[in-house]
């Protein structure tokens, strides 16, 4: 006898194709759905620890905050502490100098062939008014002054001819500029 099978399987077949297809689909799609859920979980319980972190570094910023105050106020007063420091230093160097330029120009004064009037200092410039006996009186006043380390140039102002108690003299105005010597100022404290 003859068997006939009248079903088809073509069909059958494709349609069991599909379907596991379908299934494999679906399997896959949902195990993707599981992989995402577990990586939005982590993600989530990282902010939440993320979260707690910045809350608790905010609460130790403000714990901090009175005492960072207080280095910002201590900073500022370590400053103008040095400022002040250094215009004390300033001081005392031009205080110095200003002994030491007299003290330079009382030892080239030839107190028998002159006398000084006036001395006005001002900053880094030097007035000396006087009177001498002659020119060349003067000029060798000028060229010992020059050889001072505190007086860097030495000009004649002016010089006149001056009556004093009868005799002609000669009256002068010098202007100097004063420097401070190198090896006169203080080195700087290694920090």
């Amino acid at each position: 006898m003859l068997r006939i099978n009248l079903l088809p399987i073509r069909q059958l077949k494709k349609r069991a194709k599909a379907r596991n297809q379908i299934i494999s689909f679906l399997t896959l799609l949902a195990f993707l759905g599981l992989i995402l859920g577990a990586i939005a979980l982590l993600q989530a319980s990282t902010i939440k620890n993320v979260e707690k972190s910045i809350v608790e570094l905010k609460k130790k910023k403000q714990e901090f905050a009175p005492i960072l105050a207080e280095m910002k106020r201590l900073e500022q007063a370590k400053k103008d502490l040095e400022n002040k420091i250094g215009i004390i230093k300033k001081l005392k160097r031009d205080s110095s100098k200003t002994v030491h330029i007299l003290d330079e120009v009382a030892n080239k004064v030839d107190s028998k062939r002159m006398w000084l009037k006036s001395l006005k200092q001002q900053g880094a410039s030097l007035s000396l008014d006087g009177v001498a006996l002659d020119n060349r009186t003067i000029a060798q006043f000028m060229d010992s002054l020059k050889e001072s380390p505190y007086i860097s140039t030495v000009n004649l102002s002016t010089a006149s001819l001056a009556k004093v108690s009868g005799r002609d003299l000669k009256s002068f105005k010098l202007a100097c500029s004063t420097v401070t010597p190198k090896e006169d100022t203080p080195k700087e404290e290694v920090k």
